[in-house]
């Protein structure tokens, strides 16, 4: 049961009767619990929705076309509380945020309705067998799982949650249900690596066609480790290692089953001093929202649209400068030379931003701070505007990790700042001025 906090003008819901702080109940004898049940069971043409009202039981009937909305509004997204995670995994990032920062930065979610609205990775461990098999009845594809390992006391004793080795089971149980599954391994140096790390590429690639692909990242290790687990970073000669071991594991599996199931991070490349594999190695990059083939993707989008310039497009004048992370510095250096190259009266001043506020390990771009970015960028010669990537501050667009606003930095910098995608054309777009 699930109270709703407004109901539109007009919507089918209003001409129902329905009223604000109704009670839903059910949709066509199911019960609503959340916004999986909600969205399910509201795909049906004819709704009969039970509620109370005032603790008297309420019927409303609503004729509809299958995607048409009803026009309930609740008070949260997912219309209850979001599920927090039960592990302490030794990998942690949130363990490793110093104190200060905003609230919402230390809440840990592990909540598999996120996992099938927004794409976030969960661990399963909080899940029980109703909820697995209410995935499976309700066609939720793909799930995004982090296993880390497959090796069951291994992962209880990374996870530090005794059910993390048992819930293990609901892998083959999603797939022969006919999920899809895009899995996630952080690696960990010295424990779920070697051995380990082919064990579970060999138990993952056992899942049949629905295990669709699976990351494999290296842990983000900060300065603020006091008191955790000791983990090390890989070196480049190690970073090198992972990689030649886990593509000669998907090369295996590729053959049988022609397609590409693991992929290392590029941070891993980066790491190693190795190329960026080249597009096709990546398929339909299912997994770039885990750092996976997006530098090769934003190279490619990038070229493309190099194409498409006009002679006209190609003389604008402008200065801009643009912070990127030591991760990406490279690939951003020498996307700005080939577009100066080719705009003659374009000026591109891209900066290296070492990472001071969580540490040297750190070097992504998406973990820069407003405060390192200031900090490294006072007192230069800075354009028009400073170009910086979206993933640098929260899904709002206002505020980076340190608390600094994105209004705040142009005022101390005395500079327009503005947001980019991170695609190529978006990064054309911008440096140019362009409507994208």
């Amino acid at each position: 049961m699930v109270t709703i906090a407004e109901v539109r003008p007009h919507s089918l819901a209003e001409r129902a009767g329905i009223r604000e702080t109704d009670v839903l109940v059910s949709i066509n004898g199911n019960p609503i619990r959340d916004v999986l049940d909600y969205r399910f069971y509201l795909a049906d043409k004819s709704l009969e929705l039970q509620l109370t009202r005032d603790g008297m039981p309420v019927i409303a009937k609503i004729e509809k076309k299958t995607y048409d909305d009803i026009g309930l509004e609740f008070e949260t997204p997912l219309m209850d509380r979001k599920h927090s995670c039960r592990n302490q995994c030794v990998f942690c990032f949130i363990d490793q945020l110093p104190k200060g920062l905003r609230e919402t930065l230390y809440f840990k979610d592990d909540d598999s309705r996120l996992s099938f609205l927004h794409g976030n990775y969960i661990t399963m461990t909080n899940l029980e067998d109703w909820e697995i098999q209410r995935i499976i009845d309700m066609h939720i594809s793909p799930i995004n799982i982090s296993v880390h390992t497959t090796n069951p006391e291994l992962r209880r004793r990374m996870m530090k949650n005794k059910r993390a080795g048992e819930t293990l089971s609901y892998l083959r149980r999603l797939a022969e249900g006919g999920c899809e599954l895009h899995c996630q391994i952080v690696l960990c140096r010295g424990i779920n690596d070697g051995e380990e790390l082919s064990r579970t590429l060999h138990d993952l690639a056992a899942l049949g066609p629905k295990m669709q692909c699976t990351a494999i990242v290296p842990a983000g290790l900060t300065a603020f480790r006091e008191g955790l687990y000791p983990l090390e970073p890989f070196t480049p000669e190690e970073c090198a290692a992972v990689i030649r071991q886990v593509d000669a594991i998907s090369d295996q599996y590729e053959a049988e089953c022609g397609k590409r199931l693991f992929f290392c991070a590029d941070e891993f490349y980066l790491r190693a001093g190795l190329p960026i594999p080249e597009d096709e190695y990546y398929g339909d990059y299912a997994q770039i929202e885990d750092g996976v083939g997006m530098l090769r993707s934003l190279d490619t989008e990038f070229n493309a649209f190099l194409l498409t310039l006009s002679e006209e497009e190609r003389q604008i004048k402008r200065h801009v400068t643009i912070p990127t992370g030591e991760a990406a510095y490279g690939q951003i250096f020498q996307m700005a030379k080939k577009l100066e190259a080719l705009c003659p009266n374009l000026t591109c001043n891209v900066r290296c931003i070492k990472n001071k506020f969580f540490g040297g390990h750190i070097t992504v771009t998406g973990l820069l701070t407003g405060k390192d970015i200031y900090e490294q960028l006072q007192g230069e010669p800075l354009g028009e505007e400073i170009l910086i990537s979206r993933n640098t501050v929260r899904s709002e667009g206002d505020l980076f990790l340190c608390g600094m606003s994105v209004d705040e930095l142009s005022e101390k910098l005395n500079t327009k700042v503005r947001l980019t995608e991170c695609d190529g054309a978006d990064f054309v777009c911008a440096v140019l001025n362009l409507e994208s």
